[in-house]
């Protein structure tokens, strides 16, 4: 396997943000959670939320990224392995690793109602 490793930290940098890069370009799913995610900040920052609020915020949502390029890879090499034939242990695998992203954004939803909804009554 050495001869596929990078050399240096920035060409590992780079292979990286190309990842993330490709997986904004190709899947829907992740900028829709982009989208969510920044607009779930923007919130926080007008509603004055304190810096440990936001980093919460910030790392649930980090999350729910991290779930969703998990669940592109492992839907990438499903569909690699059986050849873009159907199989029930494929689905098996795609639905469990779709629905750890679904947990993960939940969870992230509920603690970004938790802190930003009292802040909003304030408001009101």
């Amino acid at each position: 396997m050495k001869k596929y490793q990078s050399k240096s930290f920035i060409k590992s940098a780079m292979h990286a943000t190309n990842g993330l890069y490709l997986a904004f370009r190709t899947q829907k799913n992740f900028r829709k959670h982009i989208i969510i995610a920044a607009l779930i900040l923007v919130l926080a920052f007008l509603l004055k939320a304190r810096a440990m609020e936001i980093a919460i915020i910030v790392a649930t949502n980090t999350c729910v990224l991290v779930a969703e390029l998990i669940n592109s890879v492992i839907e990438f090499v499903m569909d690699a392995y059986y050849k873009n034939k159907y199989s029930r242990l494929c689905k098996f695998a795609k639905d469990i690793s779709a629905g750890a992203v679904l947990l993960c954004a939940i969870s992230s939803a509920i603690i970004a109602l938790i802190l930003l909804v009292p802040r909003l009554v304030n408001i009101i």
